[in-house]
């Protein structure tokens, strides 16, 4: 039978052919392909340059010793990224999620003592009876393994629907861990003290409750309570000039919140909020109720809060400076709706000047590396990290 095309014309498809599909693996397995572009900011050009890319909805980051970046991924998955972009395969050892709406594994921290311990911890949406809530489990780094898992904390109780997870992880100057919890979309536990629903609650390393926690030894609350009255927090870092809490969290229609969480306050969800009710329905203004704390700032229209830093721009010894210095102790924003990065000036409990820097992308969280530069994580199903730099003059 004669052949459709001559040998040597099929043999040069097939060559052709392989030669595609190794590029396709390369761009698969290898480095992002370094795209640079500019965006403009008070501070003058700043460079936008992806570094890694193919990432299901990225969801927590944290940057190892080395330079190399853990992230998770919201479908259950842990990997790290080197600094050139190659992404792992997925980590072993990670516990199971529920991968459902904004369920998943979420956040990541390394220990305080990760220098010689190794041990990083994990937030998630857990499985279990009544439904799913949001734990944290720490295990210890062993190259591309999680050993040693152990789950140290779980709130309580699991409930049905897959929303409103919370769940930022942050270690304060004393050591302990702040763990942000979302409502569940469940109101009437979220003024409950014997729930952990819409709380911010605080532990030691280990999972055990800080002896000096608000709530301990008041009868049917949670010991390990920091503070009370949250929507959704998915936005938490320590300010470093003076090691307190701040917080962001999501309104309903309006009313996006900045907060300084004090322990013990309640911060008055759903009894009062400045956004109004999906429906409709009017909620009080946060003035009505003087006895429950207001935010120290909100938005309408919302800015859809996620992830946040405080920046230092101080480069880790030994690493060539990528600073921004003129958004030294700012804090960023991660903004979801408003797809970028929203740039807060504080003075003591006031912002002083705020500026939203668009990068045209769903924006979940944002790190800064150890040579000075700004990381974010896109919300995408092709989820990229981006990298930010200023502009050489």
């Amino acid at each position: 039978m004669t052949p459709l095309c001559p040998a040597n014309v099929r043999s040069n498809v097939a060559q052709l052919c392989l030669l595609i599909l190794g590029a396709v693996l390369m761009l698969y397995t290898g480095p992002a392909v370094a795209l640079k572009t500019t965006v403009e900011t008070e501070a003058g050009p700043i460079n936008v340059e992806t570094v890694a890319e193919g990432l299901k909805h990225p969801w927590g980051m944290a940057f190892l010793p080395d330079g190399r970046m853990l992230v998770t991924e919201r479908v259950g998955t842990l990997r790290i990224v080197n600094p050139e972009g190659s992404v792992s395969q997925p980590l072993s050892g990670v516990p199971e999620v529920a991968a459902r709406g904004q369920g998943g594994l979420l956040d990541v921290a390394l220990d305080p003592e990760f220098f010689s311990n190794k041990l990083i911890y994990l937030s998630y949406a857990e499985p279990g009876d009544g439904g799913a809530g949001t734990a944290v489990a720490r295990g210890r780094l062993a190259g591309e393994t999680l050993e040693d898992l152990k789950v140290i904390f779980q709130q309580t109780p699991k409930v049905k629907g897959s929303g409103h997870f919370g769940s930022r992880l942050t270690f304060a100057p004393d050591g302990t861990l702040f763990v942000t919890l979302g409502d569940r979309r469940k109101l009437d536990l979220v003024q409950d003290l014997s729930s952990h629903v819409g709380k911010i609650v605080r532990i030691n390393p280990d999972g055990s409750v800080p002896q000096d926690n608000p709530f301990i030894g008041q009868k049917d609350a949670q010991p390990e309570i920091w503070s009370l009255g949250h929507r959704n927090v998915q936005s938490a870092s320590i300010d470093p000039r003076t090691g307190k809490l701040w917080t962001l969290e999501f309104g309903p229609r309006g009313g996006d919140e900045l907060n300084q969480p004090v322990p013990g306050e309640n911060y008055g969800w759903p009894l009062v909020n400045w956004g109004s009710e999906y429906g409709g329905e009017n909620i009080p203004d946060p003035p009505t109720r003087p006895e429950l704390a207001d935010a120290v700032r909100h938005w309408t229209p919302v800015i859809s809060p996620s992830g946040a830093t405080f920046y230092t721009a101080e480069p880790v010894p030994g690493w060539t400076s990528e600073a921004i210095p003129a958004w030294t102790g700012d804090l960023l924003i991660g903004g979801l709706s408003s797809q970028g990065i929203v740039r807060l000036r504080l003075k003591g409990e006031e912002v002083t000047d705020e500026e939203q820097i668009s990068l045209g992308a769903r924006i979940r969280n944002v790190v800064q590396g150890p040579d000075g530069a700004v990381y974010v994580l896109t919300d995408e199903s092709n989820g990229k990290i981006l990298r930010l730099t200023a502009q050489s003059q």
